[in-house]
């Protein structure tokens, strides 16, 4: 910033940017120049320079992709990966697993797998008994049937699509607490956090099934379907009433047991082939490396009956006449 006949320079490093003042002699007066350099955790190795004047405020950027070939991860089956670098300084992390391997996947972090609680009671039921439990019984025991019609015994299929469904109520849930959250100044309890984790959970559910079967243009379009009018249900569904929504996503996951069962079922009978676990499932589950299928179907198992738990629990803190926040959330409950 110049001032007068006195020229002052204040060098701001941010991230991992390094900046690099030099003088630039134009029309017998000298300007600042800086020049950032952005460093990237990539294979290749990739920067870019960006020279703004100071006093001027112009910046002339030189944002440049740069493709590299990964063998996993985001780039699976050595596909191209796209790099980009960019004079803002937002630098991918590199990240590695305890034995010092990169760790391939953008979606989830190490620090986000688990080791599944098999020990959980499976058979847990929530007897109906007020009205509204009634409701949600026998409107979720309603959607089982076209779906047994739809997919018979495609379990794999089956499984895929329970997931874009399982994966809304957490969502739904916990985008509306946030609003409360800040409509009302007050803390959530922890909710929040924890009907997102469930919502990632399960999608993390839908992607392991991916590598499993692979759905057909029938079925994409009818997760558009579904999707759009169960999102839009739920949604005024727990605006109406929380206790309800909760109660109605509890059996949704009490028929996802059961769902799994007969896969499991499937499984041991040898219909369906017991093929080695996916990638992506042995590091999200930590499981061992020549974990099978049926493994997989074991954990997400376990993973539905703790979301079962978790919503009928949401439900009866409502009809105690409470609210989720004034009990402390299940956060990391798997």
């Amino acid at each position: 910033m110049s001032r007068g006949s006195t020229t002052v320079v204040r060098s701001v490093r941010l991230f991992s940017t390094g900046s690099v003042i030099r003088p630039v002699r134009t029309g017998g007066s000298e300007k600042a120049v800086a020049t950032s350099w952005i460093r990237s955790y990539s294979v290749a190795g990739g920067r870019s320079a960006s020279t703004m004047t100071l006093g001027e405020k112009e910046v002339k950027e030189q944002p440049d992709i740069k493709e590299t070939v990964a063998g996993g991860g985001a780039a699976a089956g050595g596909e191209k990966e796209r790099e980009v670098v960019s004079y803002w300084g937002v630098q991918p992390s590199k990240v590695t697993k305890e034995d010092g391997t990169e760790w391939k996947w953008n979606c989830f972090r190490p620090w986000e797998t688990y080791q599944a609680d098999l020990s959980i009671d499976l058979k847990k039921h929530h007897v109906p008994k007020t009205f509204l439990d009634k409701f949600a019984y026998w409107t979720v025991k309603s959607l089982r049937l076209p779906t047994d019609i739809f997919f018979q015994r495609r379990y794999g299929c089956r499984a895929m699509m329970l997931e874009t469904v399982a994966a809304v109520p957490g969502m739904v849930g916990g985008m509306l607490l946030h609003c409360k959250s800040l409509r009302r100044f007050e803390h959530s309890g922890g909710w929040i956090k924890a009907l997102l984790e469930e919502a990632e959970n399960e999608r993390m559910h839908l992607m392991t099934f991916m590598e499993v079967a692979k759905p057909k243009w029938y079925e994409r379009a009818l997760v558009f379907t579904v999707q759009g009018i169960f999102f839009n249900a739920y949604f005024l569904a727990y605006l109406a009433s929380p206790k309800l929504a909760h109660r109605i996503t509890g059996y949704l996951e009490e028929e996802a047991i059961h769902s799994y069962t007969e896969f499991l079922k499937e499984l041991d009978k040898g219909n369906i082939e017991n093929v080695k676990a996916p990638a992506i499932a042995i590091d999200y589950w930590r499981l061992p490396a020549d974990s099978t299928l049926r493994d997989v179907v074991m954990v997400v198992r376990a993973d539905e009956a703790h979301h079962r738990d978790v919503n009928h629990f949401a439900s009866d803190i409502h009809y105690q006449g409470l609210e989720l926040k004034d009990s402390p959330a299940p956060i990391g409950y798997h």
